[in-house]
């Protein structure tokens, strides 16, 4: 069976925690490859850093690498410990656990990366709204 790319967008708000619980739990299995996509609207990290990956995004960052706080210090990503609790299960299971980091608007880089690495489905939060709000927002 051919290795599937499993994208899960996430801000570590507690609604994109429960879609990469979801997806490291129901959606994920043993050879695919769990990409976490996290987009950066904030430029006040090392400049460098978003000059060389800017325009594709970061290199994919392994989970040893990303557990690490001094590599995604650098990155301007602050994982906290729920998720890379969820990333170490899927680690567990078998599955190449990697993020990548974006800069700039999170709606163009998600559509961006969908392409880019490419990722078989994208799975994302609903931003903590009730189903009623999430109908009135894609409404208008």
């Amino acid at each position: 069976m051919a290795m599937r790319n499993v994208g899960v967008a996430v801000d570590f708000s507690p609604c994109s925690k429960a879609a990469l619980r979801w997806a490291s739990t129901n959606l994920v299995r043993s050879g695919d490859r769990l990409v976490l996509v996290y987009v950066n609207t904030n430029y006040q990290i090392e400049q460098g850093v978003i000059h060389l990956w800017e325009q594709n995004g970061s290199p994919f960052i392994p989970l040893n690498e990303f557990s690490d706080p001094s590599i995604t210090k650098r990155y301007g990503v602050s994982p906290d410990n729920e998720a890379l609790e969820i990333l170490g299960q899927a680690y567990q299971k078998g599955v190449e656990v990697v993020a990548k980091i974006y800069w700039g608007d999170p709606t163009k880089k998600l559509c961006e990366a969908i392409e880019q690495i490419p990722l078989h489905c994208l799975v994302v939060g609903n931003r903590g709204l009730s189903k009623i709000k999430r109908f009135i927002y894609t409404c208008e």
